[in-house]
């Protein structure tokens, strides 16, 4: 399983200019290089790589970075032709499509960069790194993380490692291949149905209230809107504090929802199954107010931290097809939308069963999670 481990960066103030030159001289060699994949009609790997190298090198870029820069922009090309297969940037002549096709991707200054082993070197024990930049190499830079990070580096890092400037400060993201323990057969699932009113409800009946999430976010979006307007330099300066402020408070909020689940699913013995929420933003239709919630709140980030966390602990997780389980009986299987008199209500019209829509929600996507899994490896042990 891959993870992502982020060390902090303390390279002083020699350090810190080499490495924004380095950021900004990469992301303008790549946006050259976007432009000319997009005129030229090239993006793979190879190719493109055997295209613009010698502009790359006469760029001031040594052998190891001019490759990543290439990658990097044949990479960004591949993300986009998989956003538009799935439909993530709207229909086939939407204007939000229209608009990603018709012009190069662009890479901001600061953008991530890639390093691997030829061009960063890590000293474990004496908390450095070396790495490569346009004003030579850097050795003896300080990093900090945490004994477990420093652990799983040590043991588990492999492949590259991204140089990212967040906030002004410098961080190296590594990746490392962590082997995860053999998945338990699971008896029974608990299935965790994801919403805005209760970012998430599971079929035990818990309930992650977003009342005070929503609240804190309502007042977040307010703000920025008055410090836009307002526009002036001390405002633009608030709003590039605040900018991660958000962001960063989703990500707890998920993490500490993700380790519950995990650690319920653990104490039962249960796998754990989750909604399928792939184009869940084109295929809902909501309210404005709601809209913005939607489309705003880190969804897929809820299930990926579950799902990987759930992995290292050796708990199996099933995507289900979250279609009518909201307004399906997990008593009598009944469907229908008057089950549903209320957005917390659920009365089934058919046998009276009643509960909490969210929880009775949740019921029907476990009851799907242990079936999906019956299904699944009944044909694995038949092959």
């Amino acid at each position: 399983m891959k993870l992502v481990v982020p060390v902090q960066l303390y390279p002083g103030a020699a350090g810190e200019a080499a490495l924004r030159d380095t950021l900004a001289r990469c992301n303008k060699a790549a946006n050259l290089v976007s432009a000319r994949a997009f005129e030229m009609g090239v993006t793979g790997r190879q190719a493109l790589q055997r295209l613009v190298y010698p502009d790359l090198k006469a760029m001031g870029l040594s052998a190891q970075p001019a490759i990543h820069v290439a990658r990097k922009v044949s990479g960004a090309y591949a993300v986009l032709r998989a956003n538009i297969r799935a439909g993530n940037l709207g229909k086939r002549g939407t204007q939000r499509r229209m608009k990603a096709q018709s012009k190069p991707v662009v890479f901001r200054a600061d953008a991530a960069q890639p390093y691997d082993d030829r061009c960063l070197s890590w000293q474990l024990d004496r908390s450095t790194v070396s790495i490569w930049t346009t004003a030579g190499r850097l050795a003896g830079i300080r990093f900090a993380c945490s004994d477990t990070q420093l652990a799983r580096l040590r043991q588990y890092r492999q492949g590259e490692s991204n140089l990212v400037r967040r906030d002004g400060k410098w961080f190296l993201y590594a990746t490392c291949d962590v082997p995860g323990p053999d998945l338990a057969d699971p008896r029974g699932f608990l299935g965790v149905d994801l919403g805005i009113a209760n970012i998430a409800t599971t079929s035990d009946g818990t309930r992650h209230s977003g009342k005070y999430l929503n609240r804190q976010r309502h007042r977040a979006r307010h703000l920025r809107a008055k410090l836009q307007a307002k526009g002036t330099k001390s405002a633009k300066r608030l709003l590039r504090k605040r900018s991660r402020k958000e962001a960063r408070f989703a990500a707890d909020v998920n993490h500490v929802i993700a380790k519950r689940i995990v650690t319920e699913a653990q104490r039962t013995g249960r796998g754990i199954a989750l909604e399928d929420l792939t184009g869940i933003r084109a295929r809902v239709r909501l309210r404005k107010p709601q809209r913005v919630t939607l489309h705003s709140w880190a969804f897929a980030q809820l299930g990926h931290y579950t799902a990987y966390k759930a992995a290292l602990a050796g708990i199996p997780v099933v995507h289900v097809d979250p279609a009518y389980t909201s307004q399906m009986c997990s008593a009598c299987g009944h469907i229908s939308k008057k089950n549903r008199p209320g957005q917390a209500t659920f009365s089934c019209t058919s046998c009276g069963f009643a509960e909490h829509a969210d929880v009775n929600a949740a019921r029907n996507i476990a009851a799907r999670g242990a079936a999906d899994w019956a299904v699944s490896h009944a044909a694995g042990d038949a092959a």
